[in-house]
């Protein structure tokens, strides 16, 4: 979660006193010196400059989100400039029309003056004190997708070399050989597509969805030529999304758990379905829960959303009844491997 950005009230307030103070003191050691004029010239400064702190604090932010900008000088400052400008004169005009006898024309000059001045310090402070926050906003978020990014390679790496996937392949395999089956040399093929595949992309952040889709089909054939028609995966998606990204494995994660929960046989096929709603990527599978579970460190689904969060800034979403079992993954349109 982000820290927002923010200036203690303390300090706005006793840094608006103290400059009251100072302006004040010339009319203090003044040997003329009038109580009241004192007392409204410190009165002026002090809320004038209040008023530019919460200003700026408020408006500074809300310029850089809105248009990116980080320059000092930007359309910001002038428009600053001349909201300090009103300011100064309605502060200044109720001044007058307190103290009625003080000459306006003088009085209004000296006060705008100030009030340029003191608007560009803290215009200057306050922008500086913004890039120094949003420079450490980036840093950590740098740290926490790092981190989170090589926690899910771990989990990944651990999924994707997962020996009991390559036992059962290989004992596919062996019984595929023994029996003189045809498919052998293809399940060779598959099988060493999808580990090239895997050490391939385990660095990277996104990857094309029809590039997943390619993994995908090499992992989905490796698991046919073990449960057959066992297992029923559909795909219906529209061709215009194949450009989009996705982290790396993800469906084939999704696709494991699918198997990790439930029965898959001849006689109850696990059907899976990967489509389209909307910006979301859909996988649901029928829900017929195993009595006892494949071992799993419950990870899996929250490093997905986790990789989500930090590249989309958008959740996964988990969807589950008594007969379905559904995740909905965002769309990314746009591409972000660093």
């Amino acid at each position: 979660m982000k820290t927002p950005f923010y200036i203690s009230h303390k300090l706005i307030w006793i840094s608006s006193i103290s400059l009251g103070i100072l302006t004040s003191i010339p009319k203090i050691v003044d040997h003329n010196f009038i109580l009241s004029e004192g007392i409204a010239d410190f009165g002026v400064t002090t809320g004038f400059a209040l008023l530019i702190w919460y200003y700026n604090i408020y408006s500074i932010p809300a310029y850089t989100k809105k248009t990116g900008s980080k320059n000092v000088i930007s359309p910001q400052l002038f428009i600053g400039l001349g909201v300090g400008l009103v300011l100064m004169f309605v502060l200044s005009s109720i001044q007058y029309y307190i103290l009625s006898h003080l000459n306006f024309g003088p009085k209004m000059l000296m006060y705008e003056v100030r009030g340029v001045l003191i608007n560009l310090t803290f215009y200057m402070f306050i922008h500086l004190l913004y890039q120094t926050y949003l420079n450490q906003q980036v840093v950590r978020e740098l740290e926490r997708s790092m981190s989170a990014n090589l926690a899910a390679q771990y989990e990944l790496l651990k999924q994707q070399v997962n020996p009991h996937f390559l036992f059962n392949s290989l004992n596919t395999l062996k019984y595929m050989v023994e029996s003189n089956d045809t498919q052998s040399a293809e399940f060779i093929i598959k099988l060493a597509d999808f580990y090239r595949f895997t050490l391939g992309s385990l660095k990277l952040n996104l990857l094309p969805l029809g590039e997943e889709l390619q993994i995908m089909d090499s992992y989905i054939y490796l698991l046919k030529a073990r449960f057959e028609e066992g297992l029923v995966v559909s795909l219906n998606l529209r061709r215009e999304i194949y450009g989009s990204f996705i982290p790396p494995f993800t469906l084939q994660l999704l696709v494991e758990n699918c198997i990790k929960h439930n029965i898959v046989s001849l006689e109850k096929p696990l059907h899976i379905s990967i489509g389209q709603e909307d910006d979301y990527l859909i996988v649901s599978n029928n829900m017929q829960p195993r009595k006892i579970s494949e071992s799993s460190t419950g990870l899996g689904l929250e490093n997905i959303n986790q990789r989500y969060l930090h590249l989309s800034e958008k959740e996964i979403s988990i969807i589950m009844n008594t007969e379905t079992f559904t995740i909905k993954l965002p769309i990314i349109y746009e591409h972000t491997n660093n």
